[in-house]
């Protein structure tokens, strides 16, 4: 499963360079899975969709930091827990429970996002 940023954020920018796959940005920032890794093209998104990897997309949330759900992998194959929730002064980096996804799907979906 992804994890999300509650509303309870208070914009520290704590969780953001802690994210191995660059999939936390600030609120109102564009956003795009090339972002931060060597994906380049088309890239199949979870919902099926397909976009360029380049492609800007509109932000998550326009007032708190937020974690792209596509490019989330709980941190998986680089540490043994999630690091924006280890490091989240306010506790509100949380497991996404709409998003559920094994360990060998969040794996396969790290490997697509570190080619």
């Amino acid at each position: 499963m992804a994890i999300i940023i509650t509303n309870e954020c208070i914009n520290c920018g704590a969780c953001e360079p802690e994210c191995p796959n660059n999939a936390i940005y600030e609120g109102g920032v564009e956003w795009a899975i090339g972002d931060g890794n060597t994906v380049n093209g088309p890239y199949t998104l979870e919902d099926g969709t397909i976009v360029d990897a380049q492609q800007r997309n509109k932000p998550v949330e326009a007032d708190y930091y937020f974690i792209v759900p596509d490019k989330c992998t709980e941190c998986v194959g680089f540490h043994e827990e999630p690091q924006c929730a280890a490091v989240c002064p306010v506790d509100c980096c949380i497991p996404d429970t709409d998003r559920v996804e094994s360990r060998e799907a969040l794996l396969a979906k790290k490997e697509r996002l570190h080619l």
